[in-house]
């Protein structure tokens, strides 16, 4: 079965080979090298002519005049120089053009008297099956695909045109080699290892492998196959190796995983600066080889794009600065300085126009666009075609790119592209990428990725630009609403802390706030408005502004909440009604009040929604206060409820938003053990305590916190009995006279003797009002605290007095105005068992 499968295969035994029309050589089989010596690289593409040691025969001339068939004895030049006489069918083969191919089938003589009375029948048989050995020997040896053949020591056998090309050298120089003889090191040393694999195995074997082949000048990517090459009894007696290029389908797939990254990659902050660094890593090192981003001075600090022409683009000498660079190395942070493109450089064409393009490095336009006018050789180190302004009044003073921006110089540079980044139809910068000699040039392909990718970068810087605006106009307002110099309170010492979100957050709507009430009492306010941005901080401005309003009419913390709760709900339902159709904008907020009396120590306070705050004894102990939660502010018809408990003077009170106990590493429980461990211990200055919460629930990191924080601190102290003295009158109209006689001796007594006559004024006025319109009992109090003297009636009426403008004939009706208009403030509060109209008289006025 094996005699006869190699007797009636041409190719394994025959000599075969194939000329043109114009004579020239296409085809020489092994089997001709075997019998001639020549090796197919010096038959090849030369004239037959040159291997006949004598002219054709005459019947052989007319049979290639007519196109018809010849067979015949040739004397052939053997490869030592010597002659051979070789029996030759010859068997035209017509191609599509009218031009005829023959093909040439040889023997020796004494080969062909050797086959005996069955010659004929086998020359035939081969005659028949030559066509198709030759159509099979060309496509191996014109195939596209580069194929080699090894035989079973794995040595090499021969090689097609495609695989010599690829190798870069002449397949004799190669024959009978192993392929890591041929070209040691990787990846040959693997082909190698798997080529021995597939020997042994006898399973076909492939690689994908991105390497620059010895016969090319660029690196590209390869799908080898190793395949066993067996007989017809299956045993394998060699190995090919073809190799297909993949180039293509493995750029385009690098250009998916690069669009999918860059949109992994870009965008991850609301930053200017970061997005910048996050488009040149994304695309140095592999994209490209040099990657810098400039974006214009307007955009890095938050601005319009100054100066945008009406399409968008800028005009030449826009200013710029360099947000981002780097290469293979990393990235390196941009120069401080600010810069201008030459005008008509590529970058300043696309900053006007707004398009990008793709150029060699090598072009007159662009080695001039690299050249450093400032007196660099051509061909040296350049820095890149911009207009250094330095940050002195003598404006722009040379050519060329920042300093120390790290670009290539033309020697580096190969092929460039610059890419304009645009958002929303207004240019904010440009993008150049550069690649190196000995890579690819940035092609039509490339151009559009880039594109994509910047245009992703854009819109993300844009937005980044826009966030940082209104996060700048935010934390303005929100500085302007917050109060900038807690003031001195005779009932607490405060201190407080601010810190607001980072960038990604947004600014919140936390707020604090120490108001000052009648009687010396204080209060103290802490409150969280739900959401961030601008729409964040309008709300907290006005919701504690009502607060101050509610503060001022001495309502109770309880009754207090309930106001701010209606303000909160008519507030969500004024958004309801000004927004679109469909769309819900969320409004809400907590909130702590506490009010503190120095006098009789009693703190009262209520809260809706807010985290409970932390009492520290002057013992050191600390603990969260017990007190009813409340609902949210918002919801609207809840109830409020307060606490009053006696503090010992000394106690410190600690109100906060819950920024300071949430974060993403931690639960609020735990945040709420961080605070009351940090706040426990021996009383130390109030500043240094606040410092040393932070310090203990903020370890200190470069990232800021997610959430607004806001923390307000409260040492109470206690007015003793010489500062308050008070007495009980009875409802008679003699008891006025008693009451000047009493506020003038406890004012001889505190050496406030100065104040008497306005004193006795007030008191005079405020009691004769108690005997006569309101009911008993009635108190009389005077509080001297450390910057006012304080005078109070008490009556046990809820009806409200009020000043009024007093006509010329009227007797009556102007105490009210002479003690407003005597005194530094006054006014009314309410209690459980009537009012109290209090007046207070600055003590400077005592010197």
């Amino acid at each position: 079965m094996h005699a006869n499968a190699d007797r009636h295969s041409p190719t394994a035994t025959v000599p075969m080979a194939a000329v043109d029309a114009e004579g020239t050589v296409t085809l020489w089989s092994p089997a001709a090298r075997h019998l001639l010596g020549h090796a197919p690289g010096e038959v090849i593409g030369r004239p037959a002519a040159e291997l006949l040691g004598a002219p054709l025969p005459g019947p052989a001339l007319r049979a290639l005049a007519r196109s018809a068939p010849w067979s015949g004895v040739l004397t052939v030049r053997h490869h030592d120089g010597g002659a051979v006489r070789v029996t030759v069918r010859a068997h035209p083969c017509p191609e599509g053009d009218g031009r005829v191919q023959w093909v040439l089938l040889g023997a020796a003589p004494e080969e062909e008297a050797a086959a005996g009375p069955h010659a004929e029948p086998d020359a035939v048989l081969a005659d028949a099956a030559l066509k198709d050995a030759a159509l099979k020997e060309w496509a191996y040896v014109q195939s596209p695909v580069a194929t080699a053949v090894y035989d079973r020591d794995l040595r090499l056998t021969g090689a097609n045109g495609e695989m010599l090309r690829l190798s870069g050298r002449p397949e004799e120089a190669m024959l009978g080699l192993q392929l890591t003889e041929i070209f040691p090191g990787a990846p040959f040393d693997e082909f190698g290892r798997l080529m021995t694999e597939v020997l042994r195995t006898g399973e076909a074997l492939r690689t994908d492998t991105f390497f620059r082949a010895p016969g090319q000048s660029r690196e590209r990517a390869w799908a080898t196959f190793f395949t066993p090459l067996k007989d017809g009894d299956g045993r394998v007696q060699g190995v090919s190796i073809a190799a297909i290029d993949r180039t293509e389908p493995h750029r385009a797939r690098e250009r998916l995983a690069l669009v999918n990254d860059a949109g992994a990659r870009i965008g991850t902050t609301l930053d200017v600066g970061r997005t910048a660094e996050e488009l040149a890593g994304v695309t140095a090192g592999g994209f490209a080889d040099f990657v810098s981003v400039d974006l214009l001075d307007s955009v890095l600090h938050s601005g319009d794009p100054a100066g945008a022409a009406p399409g968008g683009g800028q005009p030449d000498g826009a200013v710029l600065r360099r947000a981002a660079a780097g290469g293979h190395d990393g990235l390196s942070a941009g120069p401080p300085g600010m810069f201008s493109y030459a005008p008509q450089s590529p970058p300043a064409r696309a900053l006007a126009s707004g398009r990008a393009s793709v150029h060699r490095a090598d072009a007159p336009a662009i080695a001039a666009w690299w050249h450093d006018t400032s007196g660099a050789p051509p061909g040296g180190e350049v820095t890149g075609g911009a207009q250094a302004h330095r940050d002195t009044p003598g404006g722009p003073d040379r050519f060329g790119p920042p300093e120390h921006s790290g670009e290539p110089g033309p020697g580096g540079a190969h092929s460039v592209l610059v890419v304009p980044l645009r958002a929303r139809g207004t240019t904010l910068g440009v993008a150049l990428f550069v690649r190196h000699p000995g890579t690819e040039p940035f092609d039509a392909d490339d151009l559009l990725l880039a594109e994509e990718i910047t245009a992703r970068a854009g819109v993300c810087v844009d937005n980044a630009r826009r966030y940082a605006a209104e996060r700048s106009v935010a934390l303005t307002l929100q500085r302007s609403l917050l109060p900038g110099r807690l003031p001195e309170q005779t009932a607490v010492e405060v201190t407080s802390r601010y810190l607001p979100a980072g960038a990604q957050a947004g600014v919140g709507g936390d707020w604090f706030d120490v108001i000052p009430l009648s009687g010396a009492r204080v209060a103290l306010v802490v409150g969280d408005v739900v959401g961030h941005g601008l729409q964040a901080s309008a709300v907290m401005g006005r919701l504690r502004a009502a607060v101050r309003t509610l503060a001022d009419l001495d309502l109770p913390p309880d009754e207090l909440l309930t106001h701010l709760d209606d303000l909160v709900v008519q507030l969500a339902q004024d958004e309801a009604a000004e927004g679109a159709p469909g769309t819900v904008r969320e409004t809400g907020a907590t909130c702590l009040y506490v009010v503190y009396d120095p006098v009789s120590r009693s703190c009262v306070l209520a809260r809706a929604g807010h985290p409970a705050p932390v009492l520290v004894t002057p013992g050191g102990a600390a603990r969260f206060l017990d007190i009813p939660g409340g609902p949210p502010l918002g919801l609207g018809g809840l109830p409020f409820e307060s606490a009053e408990l006696r503090l010992p003077e000394g106690s410190l009170l600690a109100l906060y938003t819950d920024g300071l106990v949430e974060g993403h590493d931690h639960d609020i429980g735990a945040g709420l053990d961080g605070l009351r461990t940090a706040l426990s211990g021996p009383a130390a200055p109030l500043e240094q305590t606040c410092d040393a919460v932070l310090d203990a629930l903020l370890p200190r990191r470069p990232e800021r916190p997610t959430d607004d924080i806001a923390l307000l601190l409260a040492r109470t102290r206690a007015l003793d009995a010489s500062q308050v003295r008070s007495w009980d009158l009875p409802a008679e109209r003699s008891t006025v006279a008693d009451a000047r006689k009493y506020a003038s001796e406890q004012l001889a007594a505190w050496g406030l003797e100065e104040l008497g006559f306005t004193t006795e004024l007030v008191v005079s006025e405020l009691v004769t009002n108690a005997v006569r319109h309101a009911y008993a009992p009635i108190r009389l109090r005077l509080i001297r605290e450390r910057s006012s003297l304080i005078c109070e009636v008490s009556d046990a009426s809820s009806t409200s007095p009020r000043m009024r403008r007093a006509r010329v004939t009227d007797e009556g009706g102007r105490g009210l105005l002479l003690v407003a208009q005597l005194t530094e403030r006054w006014g009314t509060r309410f209690t459980a068992d009537g009012k109290t109209i209090w007046a207070a008289q600055p003590l400077a006025a005592a010197g």
